[in-house]
């Protein structure tokens, strides 16, 4: 799931990446609308970033829970 996640991130950082590129060489780089797309650009790459690392925290906790239950479910009993 984290690895689907971060290439998830990693297309939708790149195709911003490719929008911005798109949008500066028609408007130009310098120009009002070049720092709009960069900022929207940034605004992007953040929000997919803060959206995988939820995932991932997310994934962690459930594997931490699982693994205590399995020990609980499946380790070896102790002999009185």
């Amino acid at each position: 799931m984290k690895k689907t996640s971060k290439q998830a991130n990693d297309l939708v950082n790149k195709s911003a990446d490719t929008v911005n590129d798109m949008v500066k060489s028609v408007s130009g780089k310098g120009g009002l609308i070049g720092k709009v797309s960069d900022t929207s650009t940034d605004f992007v790459k953040n929000v997919s970033k803060a959206g995988t690392d939820a995932v991932g925290k997310t994934a962690d906790k459930a594997e931490k829970m699982i693994k205590g239950a399995s020990k609980k479910v499946f380790g070896k009993k102790k002999k009185d």
